[in-house]
């Protein structure tokens, strides 16, 4: 008997209540964020559905067994193929509602996340959607320089959604959509992008829906921020295939190296930032990255480890 049915039958209800939203959040070491993340979504407000919660551990050193034993309707399940897109697809294997949510174990649910979310689905014309992921201070009075700068360069997920496809970590969409479109890939690629775009080409829309919104705590260390660009300009380099690619990937890295100052309206537009002394912290810190990826581009097209790059993912 499934969790969800066990709390049904201690309930008196001798039929189950069918599942309406099942949510699945991949883990990886992060057991305290994940016990955050599941906290924020059991204190959802004005939801009148029945939801399930599926925990897929995906080779972390400990098993978040205690973390999710803390609530009845969470079920914990473990993928050992690397990647959070096999976790996903492990989870969404496992699950019994017509709408799945997805949501990554580092981030906090709004309030309201799966009341916009089912509201979205009312209409009937709406298959995919991906949402806004917000990157909080965590002490207002005292903004690190990545803070500032990932509150505006971060997830930027309308971009996304406005390409095509939307981050995993704000995605919701109907189970039939997901097989229809397939499994997210591996670490090969950037399943979320890949998976959205596979949508797009079977005419699959995904919506962006602002008022669906998470929470990404901030990186704490300009070496997370380096591992996470290692990834895509590793797997953006395993595309390059003839001159034409090549010389296209000369012309961004280059394009790199001078954009900081093409950048400065945007900083001074944003309501994302308050005050001249946070918009100086996310340009100080825009600057650096910008320069790095300049390099790791340069790099990678001399020494040709892209394959490297693209699976610098596990966290440890």
């Amino acid at each position: 008997m499934r969790p969800m049915e066990m709390v049904n039958a201690l309930l008196g209800k001798v039929d189950a209540v069918p599942v309406e939203v099942s949510v699945i959040i991949p883990h990886l070491n992060q057991p305290e964020h994940l016990k955050r993340c599941l906290e924020s979504v059991h204190n959802q407000k004005g939801l009148d559905a029945i939801i399930e919660v599926i925990v897929v551990d995906n080779g972390s050193d400990v098993l978040p067994k205690e973390t999710c034993a803390m609530w009845p309707d969470v079920t914990l399940l473990s993928e050992a193929t690397p990647g959070p897109g096999p976790a996903r697809n492990k989870g969404i294997a496992a699950a019994t509602g017509n709408i799945v949510a997805c949501i990554d174990a580092d981030c906090r649910a709004e309030p309201h996340w799966l009341g916009t979310v089912l509201a979205a689905f009312q209409d009937p014309d709406v298959d995919i959607i991906g949402g806004d992921v917000q990157v909080p201070y965590e002490d207002a009075a005292r903004p690190t320089a990545l803070e500032a700068y990932e509150r505006v360069y971060a997830y930027r997920n309308w971009k996304y959604v406005a390409s095509g496809y939307s981050g995993t970590g704000n995605l919701a969409l109907r189970r039939q959509v997901f097989e229809k479109v397939g499994e997210f890939a591996g670490i090969e690629l950037a399943e979320d992008k890949d998976w959205g775009l596979r949508a797009g080409r079977l005419g699959i829309k995904t919506h962006y829906v602002p008022a669906m919104i998470v929470f990404h705590p901030a990186r704490k260390h300009i070496a997370d921020m380096h591992r996470k660009w290692d990834r895509h300009i590793g797997h953006d380099h395993s595309k390059v295939v003839t001159l034409s690619d090549k010389l296209k990937f000369l012309v961004k890295a280059l394009a790199l190296a001078v954009s900081p100052l093409a950048e400065i309206p945007r900083l001074l537009r944003t309501d994302r930032l308050g005050g001249f002394h946070e918009r100086w912290l996310a340009f100080k810190c825009l600057t650096q990255i910008r320069m790095y990826r300049f390099w790791r581009m340069i790099s990678v097209m001399v020494r040709g480890n892209a394959g490297d790059l693209a699976g610098a993912w596990n966290r440890k």
